[in-house]
């Protein structure tokens, strides 16, 4: 009797390691890796302000001593807002800026000497750009302001000139709020008569110029 009970005993344990050696292996533990932390893309809606400078290469002309070359520079501020729809980007902007753009001559019109100088420039533009990330490549246009002096020894005359203006330019985002950006753009004031106090009753002097400058802007 015993060894009967001995020998299932032993029929029960070997079917049990049979059994258990057809089990699948158990798994190993299951790891979730956490998703790569993807930047939101850059937005270029809001308001700024920043700062700007650069230089100038313009001309004036005069009725009785004919054209020539204004040369200077200009360092100002800037204020503006963009809205960015997809990957355009519209926006309006305005600056103000003080300038030292001026030239001279003598001519058989002027023999004494003639001058045209603008002591400060202003635009107010509409910009339409291209989103790349954070580059934003852009054109601008609108209108532009400024101060032009002309005179001659003993005579002159300025007048505040409305203008227009038109450029393009590329803008970057370098970090959080901040961006740096290029320009160029081409100014005319258009003309003002001076009279004869600039050496002729029918003198009149225009003033337009092309720009480069740079800028930085803090966006809110």
């Amino acid at each position: 009797m015993k060894r009967f009970v001995f020998a299932a005993l032993g029929l029960i344990a070997l079917m049990g390691a049979a059994a258990a050696a057809d089990l699948p292996p158990a798994s190993a533990p299951n790891y979730y890796k956490a998703p790569a932390f993807v930047p939101p893309p850059y937005s270029w809606t809001g308001f700024y302000i920043g700062v700007n400078g650069g230089g100038a290469l313009g001309r004036s002309n005069w009725d009785s001593a004919g054209g020539y070359n204004l040369t200077g520079g200009l360092v100002g501020g800037t204020v503006g807002y963009n809205y960015q729809y997809a990957w355009a980007v519209i926006g309006v902007e305005g600056d103000i800026d003080w300038a030292s753009i001026s030239g001279s001559t003598t001519t058989a019109g002027c023999p004494l000497g003639c001058t045209t100088k603008d002591s400060w420039l202003s635009t107010v533009r509409g910009r339409l750009g291209y989103a790349a990330g954070r580059f934003l490549p852009y054109i601008t246009g609108g209108g532009a302001f400024g101060n032009v002096n002309a005179s001659t020894p003993g005579g002159g005359g300025s007048s505040t000139n409305a203008g227009w203006t038109l450029g393009a330019g590329l803008e970057f985002a370098i970090a959080a709020n901040w961006s740096a950006k290029a320009e160029y753009l081409y100014v005319d004031l258009g003309k003002f008569n001076c009279g004869i106090t600039c050496g002729a009753v029918t003198d009149n002097v225009s003033f337009n110029t092309n720009l480069i400058r740079g800028g930085v802007n803090y966006r809110f």
